[in-house]
């Protein structure tokens, strides 16, 4: 007998389109929409939740959870909205003074979301001898002579290696400011290197009250609806975590969307190794898929003018969408894009802007039915023109990507998958599995709760390193929301670290595990 309490909703937003899916306890999707993403977000959200519960029927009791990959958080930044203020505090002085905190942001970005920096003492070295003596008089004297803040950042010299300084500095300010200060720790965002876990710890800080407004209003449409479910958002590295946990860790939502459809497209297609490509209406986000998880980027991550080092997929954007505008005269393709404006203003839908859409169209796609009207011969030319640009920059984008393996397949998502030809050149062969437009909302569904963590150590202590990290890393895939029964490592990373008296090493433990309560979906994300 079915738990008649096994039904997920997985939500993506997009820059086009929030989709949306149901999936029942077998994984099977059984509902599923494309609804515009409304300007303020949330009413594309709530446009596509409704839609796949009318689709449901009298399921809808039977939906027990629901999963969103949003990007408000990247929204925030690049506009410079919504931010909060952040104090930053770095803990490194004498050792860390050539460069100040926070020295290389955008003039805009500090003026809206910096209340003021210091560096003070504190840190370590690599091997883990204290820098210097930390200095509580000193933060106290920084905080207290603030015109105001929101929120403090809190970022020590090799603290994920050693945390004890930076938690006692959240004590600290707790018990000067009260229990409900919003202080948040290096510790917690980012691996070893410093002034990119910095700034993505101050970013984070700054995005604490976006980060709940996004999940009171997530679960204002869950109330609305009336739904009985637990909420979960997804995050950077293909995984879910909690509602309160996305709330303290906003950052960590940022490159939710691309893995979203990295995961969606492994389970849709059931392959664990190829590489991924996304269609949407504004762009063409490109990705490799390594053991049914994003490959992830090892360098560091520019957002919205800032060089960050949390963990993001190894993604390669491109301005191919459906909604990317063609010059009628050229056959220029972008860097505009219509976006959600696609089905008022390109011509297959009666307007008057020549798409890429129209393109794939005029070259015998099947777009919803519809026929282009008749185009005067020179927008024709522009349309099969800028086809076949967007066609050699998809072949370019892949084969960077393969890293010249041929045999690798190329699944094909996304709600512009017609603008990819079958037979590219340079692609392994390629697959459009079923449900392919909604790739996004199904990798949000049957994601798993994930947590990572890294530790310093000397090489012939790596054994116990390796312990320890996925002692921790299995801790925070729990917080996050994994079966504490199933959460299990998923991957180790070991890096030797240069320059240091002694050969060390670096290990990045990564743990994940179906969220609670969720064992049907374990297997079918190997």
């Amino acid at each position: 007998m079915n738990d008649p309490r096994t039904l997920s909703i997985g939500v993506d937003v997009g820059g086009t389109n929030t989709d949306a899916v149901v999936l029942d306890e077998l994984g099977t999707v059984i509902a599923s929409t494309k609804q515009p993403t409304t300007p303020d977000v949330t009413g594309g959200i709530r446009a596509s939740i409704a839609h796949v519960l009318g689709q449901i029927g009298d399921d809808r009791s039977r939906v027990s959870r629901v999963m969103l990959g949003t990007t408000h958080a990247t929204n925030a930044i690049v506009s410079r909205r919504e931010l909060g203020r952040v104090a930053m505090v770095r803990l490194g002085a004498p050792a860390a003074t050539e460069y100040p905190p926070l020295s290389g942001w955008p003039a805009d970005l500090t003026a809206t979301a910096l209340a003021g920096t210091a560096m003070l003492g504190g840190g370590h070295m690599v091997d883990g001898t204290p820098i210097s003596t930390l200095d509580r008089d000193g933060i106290l004297r920084f905080l207290d002579g603030l015109d105001g803040f929101d929120a403090v950042a809190v970022a020590g010299i090799f603290s994920p290696s050693f945390p004890e300084q930076e938690l006692e500095v959240a004590a600290l300010i707790r018990s000067h400011f009260g229990p409900d200060a919003q202080v948040f720790l290096s510790q917690d965002i980012g691996p070893i290197g410093l002034l990119e876990r910095e700034n993505a710890t101050a970013l984070n800080a700054a995005l604490y009250g976006v980060a709940r407004s996004v999940t009171r209003a997530l679960l204002t449409v869950v109330d609305e609806e009336g739904l009985d479910a637990v909420t979960y958002f997804a995050q950077n590295d293909g995984t879910l975590m909690s509602l309160d946990y996305a709330a303290q860790y906003p950052v960590l939502t940022i490159g939710s969307g691309p893995a979203n459809s990295i995961r969606g497209a492994a389970y849709l297609s059931g392959v664990d190794d190829a590489i991924v490509v996304d269609v949407g209406g504004t762009t063409s986000d490109l990705g490799v898929l390594v053991n049914g998880f994003p490959r992830e980027s090892t360098l560091p991550r520019e957002i919205g003018g800032v060089r960050t080092n949390f963990r993001m997929p190894d993604i390669l954007s491109l301005g191919v969408g459906g909604g990317t505008i063609v010059d009628p005269a050229t056959g220029r393709v972008g860097p505009g894009s219509v976006g959600y404006r696609i089905e008022r203003e390109a011509l297959l839908f009666g307007g008057t802007v020549p798409t890429l859409t129209d393109a794939a169209a005029l070259a015998g796609a099947s777009v919803d039915g519809r026929s282009l009207p008749s185009l005067p011969a020179a927008t024709r030319t522009a349309l099969r023109s800028a086809l076949g640009r967007a066609h050699e920059r998809l072949e370019e984008a892949v084969e960077r990507l393969s890293l010249g393996r041929l045999d690798l397949p190329l699944v094909v998502v996304g709600g512009g998958a017609f603008l990819v030809p079958d037979d590219l050149p340079g692609a392994g062969p390629v697959i459009r599995p079923n449900h392919g437009g909604v790739a996004n909302a199904v990798g949000a569904a049957i994601s798993l709760a994930g947590g990572r963590a890294d530790q310093m150590s000397d090489i012939e202590d790596r054994d116990a390193a390796i312990e320890a990290a996925s002692k921790a890393a299995i801790a925070k895939a729990i917080q996050a929301g994994a079966d504490p029964l199933q959460v299990a490592v998923v991957d180790v990373l070991e890096t030797p670290v240069s320059y240091t008296t002694r050969p060390t090493v670096k290990v990045s433990v990564k743990a994940a595990g179906p969220l609670a309560h969720l064992g049907a979906f374990a297997p079918a994300a190997t």
